[in-house]
Parts: structure tokens; sequence; C-alpha cells
């Protein structure tokens, strides 16, 4: 009994440390939104104060009622966000699911030189092509518009996701496809039959990435959106966070921050098993 008890200290330390070192982590990463929740709920001065303080002496409304009211409405460049994000995530997902069965599924002249390419493009920063960008949506007559602005963040996101696809794809036993195709299925059927359902989790985190990446994109938005009515959540707060003689207004400022968190938090939390799996998946090869 008194060996038992004793294997058994070591284990109960560990436990212990395991879920010590597991709860910190937790009230680090929710210490920021719990912050930036309760300075949605200070006023003004409160808001403003120096030095901070964690607990507000009153608690009010007052900076979710201004950004119902800013501009068209919060709820206005909410929905542009909403539509952007969406857009993209239907072009990526459709397009690197495409593009990751054709890399993994089919021999072509070129093959693997072409998806180098496309990795290479992950090496290019993003913003030294933005006036090209510009340039052809003008041509193309999608400047200032949501679905312009779709289309950049898609291809920003493609090269990443294309990775993920094939990687997905190549982790799929060949035998698999033999024996769909002894039963008949064409390519076609192949993949929205067989392939597709074994490889929801790849999908799944192509999307999301898509989403977040989009949804918290800036800095293409505040270069190709002109019009005011157009603007997606983030530069619409970088509008309204200037208060009285360009002061910032931080009680309004973090109402905005809480309120374009919620949704990826939430999405995030409901693909998390989905999340982690295809990222595995994806990384497999």
């Amino acid at each position: 009994m008194a060996r038992v008890a004793q294997e058994s200290e070591p284990k109960a330390y560990k436990r212990i440390a395991y879920y010590g070192a597991c709860s910190s982590l937790v009230v680090l990463l929710a210490l920021p939104l719990v912050w930036s929740f309760v300075t949605s709920l200070k006023t003004p001065a409160d808001a403003n104060g120096s030095p901070p303080n964690l607990i507000p002496s009153a608690l009010t409304l007052e900076n979710y009622a201004k950004l119902l009211h800013y501009g068209d409405g919060i709820f206005h460049y909410f929905s542009n966000s909403l539509i952007v994000a969406m857009l993209t995530v239907i072009g990526v997902v459709l397009l690197s699911t495409l593009a990751g069965y054709g890399f993994s599924r089919f021999s072509f002249r070129g093959k693997n030189v072409l998806f180098v390419v496309i990795l290479i493009t992950l090496m290019i920063p993003f913003q030294s092509i933005l006036t090209p960008l510009f340039l052809v949506l003008r041509a193309l007559s999608l400047q200032n518009t949501l679905v312009g602005l779709a289309l950049v963040n898609t291809t920003f996101q493609l090269p990443f996701s294309v990775f993920m696809m094939r990687n997905s794809f190549d982790s799929i036993p060949r035998d698999l496809d033999d024996a769909a195709k002894i039963d008949g299925c064409d390519s076609k059927e192949l993949l929205t039959r067989v392939l597709l359902p074994v490889v929801l989790p790849g999908v799944i985190t192509v999307g999301l990435f898509a989403f977040l990446a989009s949804w918290n994109e800036f800095l293409a938005a505040l270069i190709f959106l002109t019009d005011a009515d157009k603007y997606t959540l983030p530069v619409m707060l970088l509008n309204a966070q200037s208060g009285y003689l360009g002061t910032v207004d931080w009680g309004l400022m973090q109402a905005g921050i809480f309120i374009s968190v919620l949704p990826c938090a939430i999405l995030f939390l409901l693909l998390q098993r989905y999340y982690m799996s295809g990222l595995i998946a994806g990384s497999i090869k």
C-alpha cells in the first residue's frame, strides 16, 4: 500500500502542474477579451483614465449606442464584412479543393513546377502588389466593390489553401480511388461522393482560415474601397475611434473590437474539432 501511495504522488503532482499550466494559459488568453469587454462598458472618463482601472465606477451601454448610430450603423459595416468574408470563403474553398484534387490525383506535364510556383507566391509581401491589383480591379470595373475586395482576399489566401488541400488529398490511400472506380465512379463522382466527405476537415480548415483572414483584413479594404457606405468593419472602426480633437475614444474602440471578435471566436469554437484534424491532415506531407 505504501509503495502504491508513493507511485501515485508523482502522478498527482504532474496532474496538478498540468492543470495549473492550462489554467494559467486560459487566464492569459482570456484577459485581453475581458479587458476589452469591461472597457467597452465604461464611461468616457473611466475609459480614458490614467492609470487605467479594471473595475469601472459605472457601467453604461453608451459606447454600443454610439456604434449603432455611427455612419450607416455598425450592422451595415458588419454585413459588408460578412459579405466579403463569405465570398472569399466560397472562392477559396472551391478553387483550392479543385486544385488540391488535381495536384494530388492527376499527372500532367509541369505539375511539380506549377505547384512550386504557387508556393513561391507565399514569399511575396502582398503590400508590394497592391498597386498592380488596384489597376487590374479598376480596369475590370471592380474597384470600390465588395466583390473586387473578395477577389483580392481570395488571391491572397489561395496559395496556402491549395497547399493544405493537396496534402489532405495525399493523405487518403489510393486504394479508395481504385475501389470507387471499380464501382463505376468517374473523376467527378470520385471527388464529390467519395473523397470530399473524407477531406471535409481540410475543407473546413481552409474555409476557416479564409474567413478569419478576410474578416480581419484592413489594408486591402482601406485601399480598394473609397465609398464610406462600402467600408468593412476594420475600416469603420479606424474612423470611429477618433474622439474630440483627435483623441482616441477607447471605450468606443473597445466596443467595436469586442463586436468584431465575437463572430471569429464563435466560429472557431464551433469548428475547432474539424479545424484541428484538418490542420494535422494537411501538414502530414
